[in-house]
């Protein structure tokens, strides 16, 4: 009787110990951050990150695929003025491209060797983001909002968050530009959420965090 006894206490708080770890993880989500080349992926994880963390993501440049690999910031707490908030890895991804050649390098004033050595190191970038969907539960497509929607990539990217089931929001990015177009991006994507924003200047943003702790929450 005894031993029976121990042995419902020993299952009791197996079953504890798994529900409570199931809950925790589930404390903190991924935050991952997807887009072409340029798009201004790492404008908006510095945005988040400095909003929410007081720290930058990476570092931003004119030149393509700056970032080439994955940068991460642990425990960022995107909190609401309605007190709801909500915990996150913020994964900054590499951009992501069909085509990627060292000859686009060579305007920046890149030497031949330096350039082909940029562009493999920018097809391992996109490899790695791609791969990245693994582990994240949430994701943001960052579209530059004054170029073309449609392009091949942005439906690869969209594409493969859905094959994932991974819930995402579509950022239309840069409308601080004079030639922006979000209603377009919001054409294109007609059943996603499309949240029209300026990583640069802030505009916009609080409804992102608002639509990011709403998403979150419901994970």
């Amino acid at each position: 009787m005894q031993a029976s006894y121990e042995l419902k206490n020993q299952e009791a708080g197996f079953l504890s110990k798994l529900f409570s770890g199931l809950f925790e993880r589930k404390k903190k989500l991924s935050l991952g951050i997807y887009g072409p080349v340029n798009s201004g992926k790492t404008t908006l994880a510095n945005r988040i990150c400095i909003d929410f963390a007081g720290k930058k993501a990476g570092s931003v440049s004119r030149i393509p695929h700056e970032t080439r690999s994955l940068n991460v910031v642990e425990n960022v707490q995107i909190k609401l003025k309605s007190g709801s908030s909500v915990t996150i890895d913020v994964i900054d991804t590499p951009g992501i491209a069909t085509r990627i050649s060292y000859r686009s390098f060579l305007r920046y004033g890149f030497k031949k060797e330096e350039a082909m050595e940029r562009a493999a190191e920018a097809a391992r970038g996109v490899v790695e983001a791609i791969r990245s969907m693994e582990r994240v539960d949430l994701a943001l497509l960052v579209l530059d909002s004054s170029k073309d929607p449609t392009s091949q990539v942005n439906w690869v990217i969209a594409g493969n968050l859905r094959a994932r089931s991974i819930p995402y929001i579509v950022v239309a990015n840069k409308i601080d530009l004079p030639y922006a177009r979000p209603k377009s991006v919001e054409r294109v994507f007609p059943d996603e959420r499309v949240i029209p924003i300026s990583a640069l200047r802030g505009d916009n943003v609080n409804l992102l965090y608002e639509a990011i702790v709403e998403l979150g929450r419901s994970k």
